[in-house]
């Protein structure tokens, strides 16, 4: 391959995974090679007998992330005959039976399409997977705090069961912290077994900048932004990040429109969940291959990994909501040898400015989100019950009880609430007991959440319409927004007219236009954590200046941070601002202690009018804050009283959490959305004092 030597974080690995029999986490930056530090070891160790049996399989996170690993791995298999596969939705079934009939080699899949094999394939699960030898779980930060991660997870210690050994784990990861939790995830057996190989930081120098173009009294983003951003990347190939698909179709248009000014064809591509697949790996091949500057738009669907050839610069606009997602997207760019990384920033109102400085100075702190993991996760079981009882076509139920037991993801879950799920799904016919045999199998309630199309992936998809011009799939549309027949729409970066509307089919049939509106698109909201709140709070006290942020960030700055240096604030301080008839409470800390305030405030007869993005509750009526705020912190709250004062759309919900008893339910919303303690420490740790705006 021409190497002259190995990355840091090879020479760090490979001695693990060949000298020792240890799980492993491999965690270091974007382009630091981790993929061949795990698998040139592991291939060395499995060459001799993997012509015959499935070695290897490996986990993505993403179907693209799959097909763009596949050609590096057989690249790095080419000269030791080790057979490599994939196993996808969009892989062919010849290519699939003729690898059930004989497994070898490396598989790559993703976590759904293990799924599907358990389900589908049953009989042969034993053949597959007796020989296995290493599981390598790509992304792994992306499963930790996951749904999937917990259907990942129970998957893995089912597949033990049919393993001649239990297979080594080894994650990669360029964005983890937590490491206990990750290590317990990975083997809560044996902890001391996992070693976790890290290489700090990266010998490229990151260079950054932030500009600010204030957002219009429309909403719209200022046209100066744009032709910034087609300066940018006129002679740069690039991406940008945008955070919802709304927002990646319209900049896609505008920045085309600039670019034919300039008399340049195509140059920005949309890219993002709801572009249909083939559209999609287009634009992915035309980055790689276009030899003129391209830039392709996109929301998180091109953080992880996909290739899409040498990106010089990283462009983000407005924040990100998790600084482990920046961090993510920056490892983009400056993977050529002796490049550097590069990332513009842009915001476009206050707030996304205080939140992007926010989020990049925790970043250039090394600060990121530690792993939490998924608490309780019962929906999960629920769908994993249904799995394993159509996986075994009957079983009794102290052996479904012993498995959940012994599974390396539900073994902590109370077995009186384990107990009372199973009994449950009997009374409701998800499973049937069959007399005399005292077996559990699926029942017919469970029969149809099981053959339903999308049982195998446990997050939630909304109802969507498919888009065609002819017979030609274009995307997706989420059936929540309103859509007439003669709509303009934008989709996959182009103008669409809406020329007939199937409901019964959920089809639009579209064809071309010369002007429209972006889609909304459902957005899933994004807890934010404690930490960004606390910076921006220190960073609206400061009065340090930031160099790396231009004139017009510097005064809108400026401006923001006017009140709190008028009157003093400290950063220790959180500030109710009193206006005619309402009050305004800066929290300033994370998405789940802002909630419990306002649950909190409920209980007491106060009203909140709304909460914001930033974590301002505004309250109505002319009301002492101080003194309530104090008064709350001596009751004794208990999530009773907090779930009396929730909202249905505030209640959690998931795609299975509605099959479970109406009690475990309520233990899901108190695991996953109160945190009275965090609460009580918030109130503690700050003093409140309420000013006149």
């Amino acid at each position: 391959m021409k190497w002259d030597k190995f990355t840091s974080i090879q020479d760090k690995t490979i001695p693990i995974i060949m000298e020792t029999s240890k799980d492993v986490i491999v965690s270091s930056g974007t382009a630091s090679g981790k993929t061949e530090a795990a698998f040139l070891p592991i291939i060395s160790r499995i060459e001799n007998n993997a012509e015959d049996q499935l070695k290897i399989l490996y986990i993505s996170p993403l179907k693209a992330l799959i097909n763009n690993q596949f050609e590096r791995i057989e690249r790095l298999c080419e000269h030791s005959h080790i057979p490599v596969h994939k196993w996808h939705g969009d892989v062919g079934q010849s290519h699939k039976n003729k690898f059930v009939k004989k497994p070898s080699g490396i598989l790559q899949i993703t976590p759904e399409s293990v799924e599907s094999l358990f389900i589908n394939r049953t009989e042969h699960i034993r053949h597959l997977f007796k020989g296995l030898e290493f599981i390598v779980i790509d992304e792994i930060h992306s499963f930790i705090n996951t749904a999937r991660g917990v259907q990942l997870r129970s998957l893995l210690s089912r597949i033990e069961d049919y393993s001649n050994e239990r297979a080594r784990i080894v994650g990669l990861s360029a964005t983890i912290d937590n490491f206990e939790l990750v290590k317990e995830w990975v083997n809560y057996k044996d902890i001391e077994n996992v070693e976790i190989i890290e290489a700090k930081g990266s010998d490229k120098e990151l260079l950054f900048h932030l500009m600010h173009f204030e957002t219009g009294e429309d909403r719209k983003k200022p046209v100066e932004l744009f032709e910034d951003i087609r300066e940018l990347t006129k002679n740069q190939k690039s991406i940008i990040f945008c955070n919802s698909r709304g927002e990646v179709e319209e900049a896609t248009v505008f920045l085309n429109r600039l670019a034919e000014k300039d008399n340049v064809g195509e140059s920005y591509y949309a890219h993002h969940s709801s572009i249909d697949k083939k559209e999609r790996e287009y634009v992915e091949k035309t980055m790689v291959v276009s030899k003129v500057p391209k830039t392709v738009i996109a929301t998180s669907s091109l953080e992880l990994g996909i290739d899409i050839g040498d990106v010089d610069i990283v462009i983000q606009v407005d924040s990100t909501f998790t600084v482990s997602s920046l961090k993510q997207r920056l490892g983009r760019s400056g993977r050529k040898r002796n490049a550097n990384q590069m990332l513009q920033l842009y915001s476009t109102e206050d707030d996304s400015l205080v939140q992007s400085l926010a989020v990049m100075e925790l970043i250039l702190e090394k600060w990121i989100e530690p792993a939490e993991g998924y608490p309780i996760p019962y929906d999960i079981m629920f769908h994993q019950l249904l799995s394993i009882c159509q996986e075994t076509n009957g079983i009794t139920l102290e052996k479904l009880v012993s498995k959940l037991k012994t599974s390396h993801i539900f073994h902590a879950l109370d077995e009186r609430l384990v107990e009372k799920v199973i009994r449950h799904m009997i009374e409701n016919d998800h499973i049937e007991k069959i007399r005399g045999k005292n077996e559990l199998i699926v029942g017919i309630e469970g029969e149809r959440i099981l053959r339903s199309k999308d049982f195998y992936a446990v997050f939630m998809t909304p109802e969507e319409f498919t888009v065609l011009e002819g017979i030609r799939k274009i995307g997706t549309l989420d059936k929540t927004s309103m859509l007439n027949v003669g709509d303009n729409i934008i989709l996959a970066g182009k103008l669409w007219t809406a020329r007939d509307i199937d409901f019964d089919k959920n089809k639009v049939y579209v064809q071309k236009a010369v002007n429209g509106k972006p889609p909304r698109y459902s957005g899933g909201g994004v807890k934010i954590h404690k930490r960004i709140g606390e910076k921006m709070m220190e960073l609206l006290c400061s009065d340090e200046e930031i160099g790396y942020i231009d004139e017009k960030a510097n005064i809108t700055l400026a401006y923001v941070r006017k009140p709190y240096h008028h009157y003093k604030v400290n950063p220790k301080e959180r500030i109710i601002w009193e206006e005619k008839g309402e009050r305004v409470f800066e929290t300033y800390t994370g998405t789940t202690i802002t909630w419990n305030l306002v649950w909190a405030l409920r209980s007491l007869g106060i009203t909140v009018k709304s909460v914001d993005g930033a974590g301002r509750i505004t309250i109505d009526g002319n009301i002492d804050m101080e003194e309530l705020l104090q008064e709350m912190n001596k009751i004794e709250w208990t999530p009773e009283t907090f779930i009396k004062h929730t909202t249905d759309q505030e209640f959690f919900f998931s795609k299975f959490s509605t099959y479970l008893p109406k009690d475990i339910q309520k233990e899901l919303h108190i695991a996953n959305e109160i945190d009275i303690q965090g609460m009580r420490e918030y109130l503690k740790l700050y003093s409140f004092r309420s000013l006149k705006l």
